[in-house]
């Protein structure tokens, strides 16, 4: 079917086609009996452009390929959530309304749903579901590296959600292996290249090298997540507005985005890729725990990785204490 415009403006970017009703079977198209004589021939494979009548009153939707992974919409949602039944992969969307003609949103649909002994599931937990149980990552090549930490093997994978690169240095046989020593770095180009101050970034990255050396056995996963998920250039304007006397929690939220973007689905499928079967985490942050445990890993222990501060980024971690809940026993 053709795609009801050349140029979509729906808010949502949702995806009609044109119209249809079912060519044999219906009178006018409108009534709820033609209306689902129509449906069951959309999802019939036997039939052909030929059965249906242009313009119609069933509009049909063409969910993205990736599912709600790639377009967290309705259309992917029940298309997604007919495959994880063992279904085709087709669904029928439909509208519930409130008493006064309004359209139902998430807390009157809970209470719809409590009240006429319905089940219910958010988008968001589709997409949980889905990163925890479907296969996202691939090792596309594996090399041993020397560093001044330490003889490493680095491993390269890619994602099939954002079509990033991450990178998993791995210490010693950690496949099969409980309790295995794990730290999640975040990219951060002014910190780990350049040696910003205003992070402590760098020192956390070496130390948390230099710490898995020494024990013989551990992962750093380096992922592709700069800023805590708003990218380098944000990263810099969020900088200048901190310079005015934000911090890093306003400073986001003056650009437009929440306190942090990062979700932690890729770093858990690399983990289990490598065979890993739980972790001590080295971080003081708490959602990171909880990022890795909502995808399935199991986080045994913690290991704080706190670095001694200095004038420069005595308020960003003041910020990330007090507002982002770290962990962290200094006083700032």
């Amino acid at each position: 079917l053709a795609f009801m415009t050349e140029h979509n403006t729906d808010n949502h970017g949702t995806a009609f086609t044109v119209s249809v009703d079912a060519a044999e079977g219906t009178t006018t198209g409108i009534s709820t009996g033609d209306r689902l004589k129509t449906i069951k021939d959309l999802v019939d494979p036997s039939k052909k452009a030929e059965d249906f009548r242009r313009p119609g009153h069933m509009f049909p939707l063409v969910a993205k390929k990736g599912g709600v992974i790639e377009r967290k919409g309705h259309t992917e949602a029940a298309v997604d959530l007919a495959g994880i039944a063992g279904f085709s992969k087709v669904g029928v969307i439909m509208e519930i309304l409130n008493e006064d003609g309004t359209m139902a949103r998430r807390d009157q649909l809970f209470e719809f749903c409590k009240k006429n002994n319905l089940k219910i599931i958010t988008i968001e937990e589709l997409i949980i579901y889905r990163k925890k149980h479907e296969k996202l990552v691939k090792m596309e090549a594996e090399v041993k590296i020397a560093t001044k930490f330490g003889n490493f093997n680095f491993a390269g994978y890619s994602d099939k959600i954002e079509n990033k690169e991450y990178i998993a240095i791995i210490k010693g046989d950690i496949r099969n292996k409980e309790n295995v020593s794990v730290r999640l770095h975040s990219e951060c180009l002014t910190g780990d290249v350049f040696g910003s101050k205003r992070c402590d970034c760098q020192d956390q990255l070496h130390r948390a090298l230099h710490e898995i050396e020494e024990k013989g056995e551990g992962l750093l996963i380096y992922s592709r997540q700069e800023g805590r998920g708003i990218g380098i250039l944000n990263k810099l304007k969020a900088y200048k507005l901190q310079d005015e006397g934000y911090d890093t929690v306003e400073a986001n939220h003056q650009l437009g985005f929440e306190d942090d973007l990062r979700d932690y689905a890729i770093a858990a499928q690399i983990i289990k890729d490598l065979g890993v079967k739980s972790v001590s985490l080295k971080t003081n942050n708490p959602l990171k725990i909880k990022g890795l445990e909502q995808y399935g890993v199991t986080v045994a222990s913690r290991e704080e990785i706190e670095i001694e501060v200095n004038a420069y980024d005595k308020k960003y971690l003041k910020t990330k204490k007090e507002k982002m809940g770290h962990i962290l026993r200094q006083e700032l």
